[in-house]
């Protein structure tokens, strides 16, 4: 297959790129227009890799879609392209509605216009899988408002949306009209719905990444307010096979939810980054005393968790990594790659894709 892959040179669609050619004999077709979390450094161990190709183009620009879609024929597309981060989203909703809404209308009709175009044998094996987020459906009671050993709900695919910060809404009217697509024109779309994920190459403005490097550094270690948020988290290597999976396996109109089975809160995963450090790379005192509380952000969801069973039950996929052996794996990575981590502070990265000194 030759898969064209939105947001590539991010942190989830990097680990995409990664899995599909170094696990396998696909192609790929790299699309992101590299704002300030596209990463091409993150995938340099397949940059030179024949069956690899970057295309920098902005998912809004139908005529270069148009052109990328021509000049390479995909079999699939498998759109990653966004902007995720909720609290830039708070502050800056535009972008996500720019990139996320407005983008993934353009890359719809992109596809339909090319798709109407194959020949009868080649529409039916071609797929949208669209890549979205658990955060679409809102959150979950919290297990503070129960009796203890009281079994919660959680996420299921039939779940209804109830977003509740401009990123997540602008996520959930992309999975909307993805469905419509299908429905009106017959594009044979897929939607997967994922838990928070972490792992290597993470943009270290999420609470992982970002941890680990303040930690680091001597500095405080922020947390919104009593740092009970509970989220799945689900190592990204773990995603990157399951959505290869539901690509060439999941069935058209089908969505999948990914989920990593680790409901952890918040405060939960800092101190033990902190104690993972503090075996390897002790210094005087515990970096647990570097945390610090801050004002809760507003419309902040309070629990997360994914039912992904019918992974397991249709696709055979389960997650590798436990959320230890994951973490533990995650926070030697930014230990090994002090290079990547200081381009990315230091916006090093940007410059030099951009040829400036």
């Amino acid at each position: 297959m030759k898969i064209l892959v939105t947001g590539g040179a991010g942190f989830i669609g990097s680990a995409v790129v990664r899995h599909i050619i170094e696990s396998t004999n696909d192609s790929v077709v790299n699309v992101d227009c590299l704002t300030y979390a596209g990463n091409l450094e993150s995938l340099a161990s397949v940059e030179n890799n024949e069956r690899y190709v970057f295309e920098q183009v902005n998912i809004c620009d139908r005529a270069e879609l148009d052109r990328v879609f021509s000049e390479y024929n995909p079999d699939a597309v498998m759109h990653l392209a966004a902007e995720s981060h909720v609290d830039r989203s708070i502050t800056g909703p535009a972008a996500f509605i720019e990139t996320n809404v407005v983008g993934t209308y353009t890359l719809l009709e992109a596809t339909r216009a090319y798709w109407n175009d194959l020949s009868l044998d080649a529409k039916q094996s071609f797929r949208f899988h669209h890549i979205s987020t658990d955060e679409v459906y809102g959150d979950l009671p919290h297990p503070d408002e129960f009796d203890a050993g009281t079994e919660l709900p959680m996420f299921l695919e039939t779940t209804p949306y109830a977003p509740s910060s401009p990123y997540s809404a602008s996520k959930a009217s992309s999975d909307h009209l993805v469905r419509a697509w299908l429905r009106t024109y017959g594009l044979p779309t897929i939607v997967t719905n994922c838990s928070n994920n972490y792992g290597p190459y993470h943009f270290p403005e999420k609470l992982i990444p970002l941890v680990i490097l303040n930690a680091l550094e001597g500095k405080e270690l922020p947390i919104y307010g009593k740092g009970d948020q509970i989220r799945d988290w689900l190592f990204v290597e773990d995603h990157a096979r399951a959505l290869y999976k539901v690509v060439t396996e999941g069935g058209i109109g089908e969505t999948y939810n990914i989920g990593g089975h680790n409901e952890k809160r918040n405060l939960e995963v800092v101190e033990t980054i902190c104690s993972i450090l503090d075996v390897l790379v002790p210094k005087d005192s515990p970096y647990a005393e570097q945390i610090t509380y801050v004002q809760d952000r507003p419309g902040h969801d309070r629990r997360y968790a994914i039912d992904s069973s019918k992974m397991q039950q249709e696709l055979g996929w389960t997650p590798i990594e436990t959320f230890e052996t994951g973490l533990k794996k995650t926070v030697q990575w930014y230990l090994d790659n002090h290079k990547w981590c200081q381009n990315v502070q230091d916006g090093s990265y940007q410059r030099e894709r951009l040829g400036v000194e």
